[in-house]
């Protein structure tokens, strides 16, 4: 396959130093597309653990509101990997997420887990479906990218490497993956909430067998989501096969896709990092 210029730059660069710009050309450029849909499903995995999905049912976000949760994750997590850990924006998407977190009593092994599937699913998805896998290079940026934005967000006692990433996750996946009303709460709403950025309401419940295809039974049952038809397991992972083929001699992207410049529905005018996120209600003040 034809080699990207993107490509090209990360083989020139390291990734003990370099490892903002690796990922910056990874996600926006490279794999833009990939990435995207691998941190929705990486997000989808954290639902299935019932001490995570109740956390957020009982603030009622996704419930109320579930495009807001939806655009103001994905753009806290942007603004950091976009501009800079260490940059001004960087700075305060980190500050408005600990605020966020600081306000509830979660379990340090709850967020490890949940930085694991960050580091984890682009790994797996790719290897699955991306136009080629990440090289080594690219896997350890993607590591120390995650475990300096982790420490930068109170998280101890993380993995030090892949393997140890992949361990953690995996032990934790099988011990506390099970079904709970609020898995299929959360879960739900965020499958409707994806179907609706393809098919409108009325046709949405035709979607999901699609969006069920692409996850694995643990997560399934975790969810209460049933097993799709093979037929459909088979037409969607073949068709993201097929894509990729097809991106392999296809030219690469021109222009970084950033996430912060997309057109938001919830967001007309613009967004301000500061409203971005939940806030304390006066009752809880």
């Amino acid at each position: 396959m034809r080699r990207s210029a993107w490509a090209r730059e990360i083989e020139t660069l390291d990734p003990e130093v370099d490892f903002e710009r690796i990922g910056y050309l990874l996600a926006t450029c490279e794999f833009a597309w990939d990435t995207e849909k691998a941190l929705q499903f990486a997000l989808f995995r954290t639902y299935a653990v019932p001490s995570i999905s109740g956390l957020l049912s009982r603030t009622g976000e996704f419930s109320r509101r579930p495009l807001k949760r939806y655009d103001d994750t994905e753009l806290l997590l942007a603004e950091v990997a976009e501009n800079g850990l260490g940059s001004d924006r960087g700075r305060a998407a980190v500050d408005r997420m600990n605020d966020m977190h600081g306000r509830y009593r979660i379990a340090n092994a709850d967020m490890v887990y949940v930085l694991s599937t960050f580091v984890l699913e682009p790994v797996r998805w790719l290897q699955r479906y991306g136009k080629r896998p990440l090289t080594e290079r690219e896997k350890r940026a993607g590591l120390i990218y995650y475990r300096d934005l982790g420490a930068r967000m109170g998280i101890r006692d993380m993995p030090e490497s892949l393997d140890a990433f992949d361990t953690f996750n995996r032990a934790y996946e099988a011990e506390h993956f099970r079904y709970a009303d609020s898995n299929a709460e959360i879960g739900c709403a965020t499958r409707d909430l994806l179907m609706s950025f393809y098919l409108p309401r009325r046709l949405a419940r035709i979607g999901h067998p699609f969006i069920y295809a692409l996850m694995d039974d643990p997560l399934r049952e975790a969810m209460g989501f049933p097993r799709p038809p093979r037929w459909i397991v088979g037409l969607v992972k073949g068709g993201l096969r097929l894509r990729a083929q097809a991106l392999r001699v296809l030219p690469a992207r021109r222009k970084p896709r950033l996430v912060t410049r997309k057109r938001r529905v919830g967001y007309p005018g613009g967004y301000d990092i500061a409203s971005l996120g939940t806030f304390k209600t006066p009752a809880s003040r």
